[in-house]
Order: structure tokens, then sequence, then C-alpha cells
């Protein structure tokens, strides 16, 4: 998965181990052999999006897709994503929510925030291959600003 010429790298947002194995194996399952940055919490994987400063500087040459888990021990994913959606540099960044929440107000809150995709776990693998490949098509469209 290349956007505008670049590798694409995916950031793994997902405290339990086995679910971001799972994660993995349908990623690699759905052909994408892009480099997988795994965080177990929503601190330091904002230290990685956003920079130490949360200034967004640092990404803002860089090709991310965010999976992200809405239940993190140290913050809730929504706060991630509204970080991620509110932050110029940032904000472009396809984030794909997977979590075990099928509540309709917290997919339409995530959906509002600016979540590209919400997918409940456990993964239904189709569906999901098929998130990752939509994605992969609109990176391959994006704009770089």
């Amino acid at each position: 998965m290349k956007a505008a010429g670049k590798e694409v790298t995916i950031v793994m947002v997902e405290d339990d181990e086995g679910h971001a194995r799972l994660i993995e194996k349908n990623v690699r399952r759905a052909g994408v052999n892009n480099e997988i940055v795994p965080f177990t919490d929503g601190t330091t994987a904002l230290d990685f999006i956003l920079g130490q400063d949360r200034s967004g500087e640092v990404s803002k040459d860089r090709y991310l897709l965010i999976l992200l888990d809405l239940n993190l021990p140290d913050m809730s994913g929504t706060d991630i994503l509204d970080k991620i959606k509110s932050n110029p540099h940032t904000r472009r960044l396809p984030v794909v929510i997977l979590t075990t929440t099928d509540d309709e107000r917290e997919i339409q809150r995530c959906y509002d925030l600016g979540a590209n995709v919400y997918i409940t776990k456990p993964v239904d693998y189709d569906n999901f291959a098929n998130a990752i490949r939509q994605l992969g098509l609109f990176f391959s469209v994006m704009q770089v600003p």
C-alpha cells in the first residue's frame, strides 16, 4: 500500500495482545505487507502520531493508517481520534476503529469525530480485508496538502 509513491505505515493501537496478533494476521491475509507499528496505550501512540509536543508536525509528511481500539488502559480511543482529527497535520490520516463496542451512539460519535471505518471485534475477516483495501485506494488518491 503506497500513497504518492510513499510507503504507508500502519499504526496499531490495541492493548489486548491476542487481538493485536489477530489484527496483524488479518492485515497480512488481506495482502498488505506494510510495516505495522504497535502501541498498547494511547499516550505512546499519540507521542508517535502527534509528537511529544502534540503539534502534529512529525506526521505532516507521513502516511499513516491508524487502527484504533476504543478501550485503552490510559485514555479512550475517542479522545485519541478527536486529537488526531482536530490536528491540521493529521486530520487527513485514515482511522479505522476496531472495538468490541457496537453501541450505536458510540459508533455515531466516532463517525462524527472523523473515523473512516468502524469495525466491531471479533473482526469479520472479509469486512476487515475489504476495509483495509478500500483505505489503500483512499491512500492512492489522497492529495498531499
